[in-house]
């Protein structure tokens, strides 16, 4: 389950992070009112479940009451990347004198929590370390042992970080790897964590999610759920029946398997951005297939389509029919691919190479994934 910032927020507060005063207003008139208890400037940030606010305008500062209204009017009529704002955060604005980024995610691979701490905060944490990863630095923690105070500390001497400095933030590091577990969170992140220019430390941002597996655990919490998980991509994936995950990336993935799914995300990401993670389940049929690819190519900004279904119990040979009369119906500029294997696979191949689509035969997963590489490269 994700969290608006600040729901986040809160919980961040009452583990000791410090936390700005801020009020959540849902009208232009109630965030002139808070911009007047505050204190101008302040920011006026859209409460929504997806990034990118500040390129889609839904972060901006206010230097009156006045304009903290106008510009409240503007973002509550908007919406970004497909989620409307119904409510702003109201903050005062910080005189910045240094970011930084502190997280606690999973480490899939290693099977254990991971801490991050950048020297350069404010900025997505992967565009950090892909450009400059000498800024990065991270650590394996046990789950069992968890992260003490001291633990914290050398990754903030590793850092470069001294004296107050060193220990201030490891104190906060420390508390959020508390929120992090106390609350079963798949991730939980401060972007930034800054001082201020009166030599404060303050959390300007804050991001978590708790695993919907434990919310049986945290009853007490009382989050409305008000369909948080959704983007309209999302919700249209329930209404078929698939498992359909948005993602911001630019190779749409079809998979007749979960983890078949996620190995081909791997695969991808070590060249290219998964737009999508979608797995059809059983049930297979002509229209469902025909309603997958309607969505999966609703995804703007997509630059090709992979396909890989595996023909056993699952009638793939039905749903190819329905991959054909859409692409029939609604010819796309898209590159599809597709892998299929199993029952009737010659039959399908043929179908499916007819409506444009380029079909591999001889190739196992991961080959085929480097076609649909080189056939990006030439397209480009």
């Amino acid at each position: 389950m994700k969290l608006y910032e600040f729901e986040a927020g809160n919980f961040f507060r009452q583990e000791g992070i410090p936390v700005p005063d801020f009020v959540i207003a849902d009208s232009p008139q109630a965030t002139r009112e808070a911009a007047e208890k505050i204190g101008a400037p302040v920011v006026i940030k859209a409460q929504v479940l997806t990034g990118g606010r500040g390129l889609a305008g839904g972060v901006q500062a206010a230097d009156s009451p006045e304009q903290a209204e106008e510009i409240a009017r503007q973002i509550l009529k908007s919406s970004i990347k497909g989620f409307p704002v119904k409510r702003v955060m109201v903050v005062n604005k910080a005189e910045v004198a240094r970011e930084f980024y502190l997280g606690v995610t999973i480490d899939g691979l290693a099977g254990c929590p991971v801490v991050i701490l950048s020297t350069a905060g404010g900025v997505s944490i992967e565009e950090t370390a892909k450009n400059h990863p000498e800024m990065v630095f991270s650590r394996q923690v046990s789950i069992s042992a968890g992260l003490s105070l001291s633990d914290a500390e050398e990754i903030t001497q590793q850092a470069g970080l001294t004296g107050e400095e060193s220990t201030r933030i490891a104190g906060i590091f420390h508390s959020l790897y508390q929120v992090f577990r106390k609350y079963d969170a798949p991730i939980a992140e401060i972007n930034p964590l800054v001082r201020t220019a009166k030599g404060e430390y303050l959390a300007l941002d804050a991001k978590m999610e708790i695993d919907d597996s434990s919310l049986f655990r945290h009853s007490d919490l009382q989050i409305p759920s008000e369909d948080r998980i959704a983007t309209p991509l999302e919700k249209k994936g329930r209404q078929i029946g698939v498992t359909y995950v948005e993602l911001d990336g630019e190779v749409g993935i079809v998979s007749s398997g979960a983890g078949l799914g996620m190995a081909i995300m791997d695969i991808i990401g070590r060249r290219y951005r998964p737009a999508n993670f979608l797995e059809t389940g059983g049930g297979i049929s002509e229209e469902l297939l025909y309603q997958v690819m309607e969505l999966v190519l609703q995804k703007k900004g997509l630059k090709a389509v992979f396909l890989n279904l595996l023909a056993g119990i699952n009638p793939i040979h039905e749903g190819a029919k329905g991959i054909v009369r859409f692409l029939q119906e609604h010819p796309t500029d898209v590159p599809i691919v597709a892998r299929v294997r199993g029952n009737r696979q010659e039959e399908i191949w043929q179908m499916l190479r007819e409506a444009g689509v380029e079909a591999f035969t001889d190739a196992a997963t991961e080959e085929s994934v480097e076609r649909l590489f080189r056939i990006l490269e030439r397209t480009k």
